[in-house]
């Protein structure tokens, strides 16, 4: 199973990366994970500005020269997993501008005459590890759980990928044992995943 990790946050000090060190020993001790690619966005520099003119057409965004590279690691991927931390109840913009250009129209999904959309990414997986200073609840109870209905729905079922997986972590200024307990369930769950 080939594992694209996307990961968004800025700090390399941060327990979002200690969480990305956590998913990336958990995939390294599974049989069942034959590669992994880690894209750290900030570290790319990646550019999450959409740009549209006469010259630059959406339409035409799934064959852009720029975004190949990052076409080419999600047709490689069986399964993606998105790092990232919840601010305002949203991903980051980064991530935003990253999905906004890569899960373009003729590469993540098609119009069909009769049909909406048909989804490209079918058979494809996705796990989200987010985390947030708030209660894990806050989602929930305040915003209509509104982050993932935001990934799962418009999202991941729009381009076909049906299998997602949440973790969503709060009150991650607690206390270091609860923060390890967390770390150890993303690990645990990395190290026996297979499909």
């Amino acid at each position: 199973m080939n594992t694209l990790i996307v990961y968004t946050y800025p700090n390399h000090k941060s327990l979002n990366y200690a969480f990305l060190q956590e998913i990336i020993k958990g995939c390294n001790e599974n049989p069942h994970i034959t590669e992994i690619q880690v894209l750290d966005l900030y570290e790319e520099r990646f550019n999450p500005l959409l740009e549209f003119n006469e010259q630059k057409r959406r339409r035409d965004m799934y064959r852009d020269p720029k975004l190949e590279k990052y076409r080419e690691q999600i047709t490689w991927a069986d399964k993606i997993v998105f790092v990232y931390p919840i601010w305002w109840g949203r991903p980051p913009a980064m991530l935003l501008g990253y999905i906004d250009q890569l899960f373009a129209t003729n590469f993540a999904y098609r119009y069909k005459k009769g049909v909406l959309s048909e989804g490209l990414l079918k058979g494809k997986s996705v796990v989200c590890v987010s985390t947030m200073k708030g209660p894990t609840n806050y989602p929930l109870i305040w915003l209509n759980n509104a982050h993932k209905v935001l990934m799962k729905r418009a999202l991941f079922r729009f381009v076909g990928i049906k299998k997602v997986k949440f973790f969503e972590f709060g009150n991650m200024e607690s206390k270091k044992g609860k923060q390890t307990q967390k770390l150890n369930k993303v690990y645990q769950y990395f190290r026996k995943i297979d499909d």
